[in-house]
């Protein structure tokens, strides 16, 4: 039977059209995710870096704080007393002996604890020793400050001139001076060990009326 007329033999060729939308909707998704690994990327590189400074911060903090060794503290206490001697001389005979109850304290804001070797603490009346006493080897632990308590006796026997002390009674005022070297080290973390030597020099008073230690200056 004849084919009916107009009806090709052949099939119809492919729009050229549709390769061309099938080859841009190609190269469309291959750009986009080629853009979107290139933003992963760069969020990583983003995330590393401030990873990085994050490190140098906390690094930096902790060598500033942390592992910075700085030099403790050696005090006379304003918690000192005369618990049981206190003798004193007169304007004309002027002398005095005084058994003291002093207080000291080590501070140590370290990181670590400090350990001093003994120490020999002098009392001095305008620059003449009048009385000396040992602190014995120990430690302040990090970040706190160790009490000493030691009794000392303060006498004026040694004095060759006793004029100014005449004169110190009748005001009713004694002036005193102390000082000292602690020798010792920080220990930071078990495995760091740092030298430091604290020196002490303090000014006080003797009040004769109230039997107390007044105006400390420590330096």
């Amino acid at each position: 039977m004849a084919e009916k007329s107009g009806q090709s033999a052949y099939p119809l060729a492919p729009s050229a059209n549709g390769h061309a939308r099938s080859d841009e909707e190609s190269a469309g998704a291959a750009a986009h995710s080629k853009e979107l690994k290139k933003k992963k990327r760069m969020k990583c590189l983003l995330y590393i870096v401030l990873f990085a400074v994050f490190q140098t911060g906390v690094i930096l903090l902790f060598a500033l704080t942390v592992m910075k060794v700085r030099n403790p503290k050696f005090r006379l206490r304003s918690d000192t007393s005369f618990p049981s001697t206190f003798d004193v001389g007169t304007e004309t005979s002027p002398s005095f002996n005084f058994r003291m109850n002093a207080e000291f304290g080590v501070k140590n804001t370290n990181f670590g604890n400090y350990k001093y070797h003994a120490s020999t603490i002098t009392f001095s009346y305008r620059g003449t020793p009048v009385g000396q006493v040992t602190i014995n080897k120990s430690q302040a632990r990090f970040r706190s400050t160790k009490k000493v308590s030691i009794e000392v006796d303060l006498s004026s026997s040694n004095l060759s001139n006793t004029n100014e002390l005449g004169s110190d009674i009748r005001s009713r005022v004694i002036p005193l001076t102390t000082n000292s070297k602690l020798e010792g080290n920080v220990y930071l973390m078990g495995v760091l060990k740092k030298k430091k030597n604290v020196q002490m020099n303090c000014t006080m008073e003797v009040a004769l009326d109230t039997r107390t230690l007044q105006n400390i200056v420590c330096k």
